[in-house]
């Protein structure tokens, strides 16, 4: 396929009422902040344009993870993008970029006004970004890494587990330095339900409110686009497809996705095994988040 036929979807029923709330809260703790982390999973897509605003107020340092599940041809945004004051990248594998992160937000610091919190020693940093980013497990495994403590805050594979600007949390000693996680907040209105969709594949929106069965569809689309056929021999297909249906079925078959299913006849109710097409499809998405399918940069 030339291009994705979306069918006139529309993506405003996929802003919960929480992220509203959680960006005004958000705004009120930035006049706190000395630096903003901002966590990405996508170089592009995955960057909220309403935060974009308090990125030209505070130096902030944009952390892009799950680097390790993508395309080593295609390079990220450059480290030194976006507007503001002192900027900084980190990208890598996830276990490599906590030791990076504090080093560089203490110089952005140190190199840029501090305003009414110059006499304080102390270093104030709003962790922001999409959800289901990483933004409370960076948090924990700074905390890990600097002050050998425990989780202090929830983690979870799904968007929305973190639903309000919690209180400050420290991360490290020395310099003294404590990170605020945040909910994650996507824009009230997505601009294209392309964007929409490359954030859904990674998890920041939750699959049913986009749907299965078009999320694995458009998947299918994007690695056909990039000659990513890893998925052939995953699954056991002849060759590559242009249709999701027949790559459902090899999914269901190859996996034992299947279903039983009631079925009225002339002697009576019959109960028959079909295959789980929706399984399926989650299956699809699930290898393909778990980097079974290739390492695929969406952007």
């Amino acid at each position: 396929r030339e291009r994705f036929e979306f069918g006139g979807r529309d993506v405003a029923s996929w802003f919960p009422r929480h992220m509203a709330k959680g960006l005004r809260q958000m705004r009120l703790a930035l006049r706190r902040a000395d630096c903003l982390v901002e966590r990405g999973h996508i170089p592009l897509s995955g960057r909220n344009p309403a935060l974009q605003e308090a990125l030209g107020i505070r130096p902030h340092v944009l952390v892009l993870n799950k680097m390790d599940l993508a395309d080593p041809r295609r390079q990220p945004v450059s480290a030194g993008a976006g507007p503001g004051g002192g900027t900084g990248g980190v990208t890598g594998s996830d276990s490599p970029v906590p030791l990076q992160v504090v080093p560089m937000v203490a110089r952005l610091v140190a190199d840029g006004p501090r305003y009414h919190r110059a006499e304080s020693s102390e270093h104030n940093i709003l962790v922001i970004g999409v959800p289901n980013v990483g933004k409370s497990s960076l948090i924990n495994s700074l905390r890990r890494l600097h002050l050998k403590k425990g989780k202090a805050t929830a983690v979870g594979g799904e968007p929305g587990i973190t639903k309000a600007v919690l209180s400050r949390i420290q991360v490290c000693e020395k310099p003294l330095m404590y990170l605020v996680d945040t909910p994650g907040v996507l824009p009230p209105r997505l601009g294209d339900v392309e964007t929409g969709m490359k954030l859904a594949l990674c998890g920041a929106i939750c699959d049913h409110l986009v749907g299965e069965d078009v999320m694995a569809d458009y998947l299918l689309y994007t690695l056909n686009k990039q000659q990513q056929f890893r998925y052939v021999q995953r699954y056991g297909l002849g060759q590559p497809c242009d249709h999701i249906e027949p790559l459902l079925k090899h999914v269901a078959l190859s996996q034992g996705r299947t279903q039983k299913v009631k079925v009225l006849t002339g002697t009576g109710n019959v109960n028959m095994m079909m295959l789980n097409y929706p399984a399926a499809a989650y299956e699809f998405l699930r290898d393909f988040r778990a980097g079974r399918l290739g390492r695929v940069t969406l952007d």
